[in-house]
């Protein structure tokens, strides 16, 4: 009884939030400059790219380099490849272990590849590491 007068009281307070922000800014009160900033704000941005970078993240690879790269997942595990999607980015968010040096890299690898109804051993992380290092993928 206690959790329904809780959730209530939640779902309340909630409602009551919402009505608050669901007012116009076309009265008196409005800012010009409000528009422009939603529109501003809502733009790709250009930053990420230098941030992936930093982080020794490669590029999205082309469509050769994607069809090589998921040839040599599929040798360490061919699971993993069924997802094509999450291998690559898995593939390029590994090399910022490879990059950075990590001590793990081999564990990182097994977390990064594990997902949905396929799991990866360390083992097999290791092989992974060592295909991307092959393939010259991770070039900081």
């Amino acid at each position: 009884m206690r959790t329904r007068t809780n959730i209530t009281a939640v779902v309340a307070a909630l409602a009551v939030s919402l009505v608050g922000c669901s007012g116009s800014d076309s009265g008196e009160d409005a800012k010009p400059g409000a528009t422009e900033t939603t529109a501003a704000s809502s733009a790709p941005s250009t930053g990420a790219g230098a941030t992936e970078k930093a982080a020794g993240i490669p590029p999205e690879p082309t469509v050769a380099q994607r069809a090589e790269l998921l040839r040599a997942l599929a040798a360490a595990n061919p699971g993993i490849v069924k997802y094509e999607d999450k291998a690559i980015d898995a593939a390029r968010n590994q090399c910022s272990a490879i990059n950075g040096g990590s001590a793990k890299a081999d564990w990182a690898a097994s977390q990064r590849f594990t997902y949905e109804d396929v799991t990866t051993t360390e083992a097999q992380g290791k092989q992974i590491n060592e295909a991307l290092k092959g393939l010259g993928f991770c070039k900081p």
